[in-house]
């Protein structure tokens, strides 16, 4: 009779799969087989655990592919011994513990390159402001939370001097046009309607089926934070003639429909924000389910977890992904549509374009997953917007497609402080002396978002020039955020 420890000396793992064995010898014995037979086939499934037509020797097979399974997911996490190397850009402005996160994404196996910009700080599993290139894998968590989140100008044919003329009526404009707040929605009979809604990939699993319901009633709204809808002024930094957004999945090609000269100044808007609570669900979808593939990762890159991007859960988050990217932009598209029509203008220029989000592009030759955490695309001729704060002023910009940056730049100025610390160190006579000496008003809006919370937006634009060119300057003037759970009358907010 064979016994545990001939299975041991065997070569056999301890634990439960010599239980499993041992029932399948004795089922095996008991059909007249010898012990050599027996042993044989017990090594047959043990090389072979996915092929084994015998039913007695179904349990131990199941088991001995998991401890496979097991094996192979410890050695495919495994990290590298030393960081990939990487571009930065701006190093004086970044802090050690960002960094270090960054070098922590750059020991994961399925990194290709990655780089670092200006306002870069600290985030879940990677940094903001950081850009990751992997090779046939996707990172939910590297993408973030509020997937295809997105910034939109529109250039108004409209004098800035109508900002001082007609401040209040355009602050109701804003006050009437816009929702904003982690759970804002409009109520059935107020939703506006947006061609995104009949997107057929709604259809395409369970999950987004069930998104559809959310995304109708969030649609034409903006969250909280750093997110935004404002009045502003926006001048020329050279005579402008080309300066077209590259098209791009989900975004009507627009951009400049006339000439702008130097020194001349006009009213524009300028919204923030991203894919609202369908981005969010997707995300922690994903993340958890990368999360359970990924097991063994270590503790500083556990929230890197990766999908295959041929595994069906891979396809699945892509393509929710890429829905959650059209849903945002259609999000930007009716603030701005409402606050066109309510204002009586057309949009004479328009560029639009967003982070949190994932491309296939190339890298050194070969096709890679580019993921890019609060970072704006900067391809050659590429246009964006780079944002200041609520109190500084941010820049319309043309991509030079520098590939040491993975064809970036910045999304902002980035966070000098983190929230907690705002409230704790910024009085809030300092901010709303700072924003009144600048001629802003302000609706809504808290102290973790004044201006001092952030970098200087001239340093970090100054320390990326080699891959954007400045076209434009927007200023805010009059600024809509969320109030921040705060209740706010009519009268405080302006």
């Amino acid at each position: 009779m064979i016994t545990g420890r001939d299975l041991i000396e065997h070569g056999w793992p301890q634990g439960r799969v010599i239980g499993l064995a041992l029932a399948a010898a004795e089922e095996l014995g008991s059909r007249g087989m010898d012990d050599d037979a027996v042993l044989r086939e017990l090594e047959k499934v043990r090389a072979a655990p996915d092929a084994v037509p015998d039913r007695a020797l179904e349990p131990l097979a199941r088991e001995l592919a998991s401890i496979r399974d097991a094996e192979r997911t410890a050695l495919e996490d495994e990290l590298r011994g030393e960081a990939l190397p990487y571009g930065v850009w701006g190093a004086d402005l970044i802090e050690e513990g960002t960094t270090a996160q960054m070098e922590g994404a750059m020991r994961l196996p399925v990194s290709i390159g990655g780089a670092l910009m200006p306002d870069a700080h600290l985030g879940y599993g990677l940094p903001v402001g950081g850009i990751l290139a992997t090779e046939g894998a996707v990172i939910p968590w590297a993408v973030g939370v509020d997937i295809a989140c997105r910034m939109r100008l529109s250039v108004y044919e409209v004098p800035s001097e109508i900002l001082d003329e007609k401040r209040d009526d355009l602050a109701e404009v804003l006050l009437r046009n816009t929702n904003f707040g982690p759970g804002s929605k409009f109520k059935e009979g107020r939703r506006p309607d947006h061609e995104v809604l009949e997107d057929p990939a709604w259809e395409a699993t369970s999950f987004l089926r069930g998104l559809k319901d959310t995304g109708r009633a969030q649609l034409g709204t903006s969250g909280s934070g750093n997110h935004f809808v404002e009045w502003g002024v926006f001048e020329p930094l050279g005579r402008v003639e080309d300066a077209r957004a590259e098209p791009e999945e989900g975004v009507s090609e627009e951009g400049i429909e006339r000439v702008f000269e130097p020194g001349e100044r006009y009213l524009a808007l300028l919204s923030h924000s991203g894919s609202r609570g369908v981005g969010f669900k997707i995300a922690n979808r994903y993340s958890k389910i990368a999360k359970q593939k990924h097991p063994k990762l270590e503790g500083s890159v556990a929230d890197l977890a990766w999908l295959d991007l041929d595994s069906e859960e891979g396809e699945e988050y892509w393509l929710s992904m890429q829905l959650a990217g059209r849903f945002a932009s259609a999000n930007h598209a009716v603030i701005h549509d409402k606050i066109s029509r309510a204002l009586g203008e057309d949009v004479v220029a328009k560029v639009e374009n967003h982070h949190n989000y994932a491309w296939i592009e190339e890298v050194g030759g070969r096709e890679a997953i580019i993921h890019r955490k609060g970072a704006t695309p900067a391809g050659w001729g590429v246009m964006g917007v780079i944002p200041g704060s609520m109190g500084d002023p941010g820049y319309v910009v043309r991509g030079k497609g520098e590939e040491r940056a993975l064809n970036s730049a910045s999304h902002g100025a980035g966070r000098l402080m983190s929230r907690t610390a705002a409230f704790k160190s910024i009085p809030e006579e300092r901010w709303r002396s700072y924003l009144a000496e600048r001629g802003i008003t302000l609706i809504g809006g808290s102290v973790d978002e004044a201006p001092m919370a952030y970098k200087d937006v001239e340093t970090v634009v100054c320390s990326q020039g080699d891959l954007v060119e400045l076209v434009g300057r927007f200023t805010p003037k009059i600024v809509r955020m969320d109030a921040g759970g705060k209740p706010w009358g009519k009268k405080k907010r302006r």
